[in-house]
């Protein structure tokens, strides 16, 4: 009986994790098309955050290092950073070679705006990309997913596939290669490290390379 509550307890965790934050419900009450949406988007995905949060907390009665956060050290630093540098190469791989040589563009135009909103405003986006995706996609996902099923391998499946639809409403089908590549590296790192700080690392240094300094 009691396996089975925890298991329900899981499953409904996982829902406000991966299926909450795609809910048109975000579309409806902030739709991003000014700078007063675009906040209300990102204040959005930092309460789904909180959510989480606070479930795996009140509601499950774990510690948040059941979810990977732990006190970083300098291997969640340089690992991080390691893993950020790598991602960024195959970004622009697959921008500069993999992209054209299949006849696939991205979306110039969800590109450009986010490039025309202010320096301040992008910094928060990655802030809350780097803390939002890494707490629901790999930490919560994969600790959650391995303990339902045992797999580490369907935990990974999971994560990947998550991580790579999420952004398909917004980047579009045929730019799907980027958060694929990132989510098997972001879920390889996390898997190997169990260091939710890490990754977040990882990401921002990712993500920063492109909506901070490219364009």
């Amino acid at each position: 009986m009691v396996r089975n509550m925890r298991a329900v307890i899981i499953v409904i965790g996982l829902l406000i994790a991966l299926l909450l934050p795609e809910l048109p419900i975000k579309d409806y009450i902030a739709p991003a098309t000014t700078m007063t949406g675009h906040l209300e988007r990102e204040a959005f995905f930092w309460i789904v955050t909180a959510i989480v949060l606070v479930y795996v907390l009140l509601v499950e009665r774990k510690p948040l290092a059941s979810i990977g956060f732990r006190h970083p050290d300098w291997k969640s630093w340089a690992f991080g950073i390691l893993a950020g540098v790598v991602l960024v190469a195959g970004f622009v791989a697959i921008f500069s070679v993999v992209m054209p040589a299949l006849h696939i563009s991205q979306n110039a135009g969800a590109m450009a705006g986010l490039m025309h909103t202010p320096l301040w405003f992008r910094d928060l986006l990655v802030l809350r990309a780097a803390v939002f995706e890494e707490v629901c996609y790999r930490g919560y996902a994969i600790e959650r997913v391995q303990e339902l099923t045992g797999s580490r391998v369907l935990a990974f499946v999971v994560s990947v596939a998550g991580f790579t639809l999420a952004h398909a409403g917004y980047w579009g089908w045929g730019a799907l290669l980027i958060p694929a590549f990132g989510g098997v590296i972001f879920a390889a790192l996390y898997l190997w490290r169990r260091d939710l700080t890490c990754n977040m690392i990882a990401h921002f240094v990712a993500d920063g390379a492109g909506f901070l300094f490219g364009g």
